[in-house]
């Protein structure tokens, strides 16, 4: 049986009424859970105990994720549907869960249906793997950090500005844009603990070499970026006019990107500050430029026109246009 951001159901050899006794039981249970975390497992194995997440980490969850009623959410291993219900009673968000347990869809469905938001959510017993999230704004997680790694390519793939979250377990060296720590008196039924909330932007993929043209002074001049990236991260070069200068404050969250750099322009200091929307190998925005005789906005395009080399085994999602 899967779990996910509220249940972890038991399909490890542990029976699932285990986690719901007493705190004194729950200890050994809790310190099961902190064992499996650690236990190498196959690629691709979907299966996580049952531990609901509490409601109170539920609504934190999709505050982080500033979920809206033009959301729609997937919850991977959605196990009694509070998540996606929450969602969609409290949001006005449409959504749907997957969970292997087929009692768990079973209560799930029935308890959309007593929320009154069986119109805008369902669930589906499905392997996590094998679910297709390309129409997902908002994607939820509550799994063991093995299948969180072993999910992480497929959700790097997903539309850039896909927003995710997590909780208790991360992505690895794929760091957090957000990280909370809050308190949780009913995680473990009852026993009490905090519970980590992580949140990230799927970012878009820009590392390369890019190429572009203002018109200044009645004149073209020539521009060249390239971007090294990991992930959220990015860093490079840039030349003017086949001069290089130095690349400042640049920034990626989901398919915005940002950055400035001071390059002279007809022989007096220049501010360049850009902002644009990556799509694919291209991107539009505008550029701002300000110096002491230049004060002006451009509408501003350009093109990837190298690509990275392609990361190797084990490298991690990182390229760089060095090797162009």
């Amino acid at each position: 049986m899967t779990a996910t951001p509220h249940n972890l159901s038991f399909n490890l050899g542990v029976c699932p009424t285990q986690v719901r006794q007493t705190p004194r039981r729950l200890a050994g249970g809790v310190a099961l859970l902190a064992g499996l975390a650690a236990t190498p497992a196959p690629a691709a194995d979907a299966r996580v105990p049952y531990v609901p997440t509490p409601q109170g980490v539920v609504e934190r969850m999709l505050e982080i994720a500033r979920v809206g009623p033009g959301d729609f959410l997937a919850d991977l291993g959605s196990g009694d549907g509070r998540i996606v219900i929450t969602a969609a009673k409290k949001y006005g968000a449409r959504g749907f869960g997957v969970d292997l347990d087929p009692e768990r869809i079973k209560d799930s469905n029935d308890n959309a249906r007593r929320a009154g938001v069986a119109d805008k959510v369902t669930f589906y017993q499905r392997n996590l793997f094998d679910t297709d999230l390309g129409a997902a704004t908002v994607i939820t997680l509550y799994l063991l950090p093995r299948v969180n790694l072993d999910l992480r390519p497929r959700l790097l793939d997903l539309r850039p500005g896909t927003r995710l979250v997590s909780h208790d377990f991360d992505m690895g060296d794929w760091r957090a844009d957000t990280h909370v720590n809050m308190p949780a008196e009913d995680k473990y039924a009852g026993a009490g603990g905090s519970s980590d909330i992580y949140f990230w932007v799927v970012p878009a993929k820009v590392a390369g070499v890019w190429q572009w043209e203002l018109q200044l002074s009645g004149k073209p001049l020539a521009y060249e970026l390239k971007l090294d990236q990991s992930y959220q991260r990015i860093s490079g070069s840039v030349s003017v006019g086949g001069r290089p200068v130095k690349l400042q404050e640049a920034r990626l969250r989901g398919g915005e990107i940002s950055f400035g750099f001071t390059a002279d322009v007809n022989g007096s200091p220049v501010k360049h500050q850009f902002t644009g929307k990556v799509a694919g190998d291209a991107v539009a925005g505008s550029a701002r430029l300000s110096g002491a005789r230049l004060e002006r906005q451009h509408e501003w395009s350009a093109r990837r026109t190298g690509q990275p080399a392609a990361a190797g085994p084990g490298a991690g999602w990182s390229s760089s246009a060095a090797a162009q």
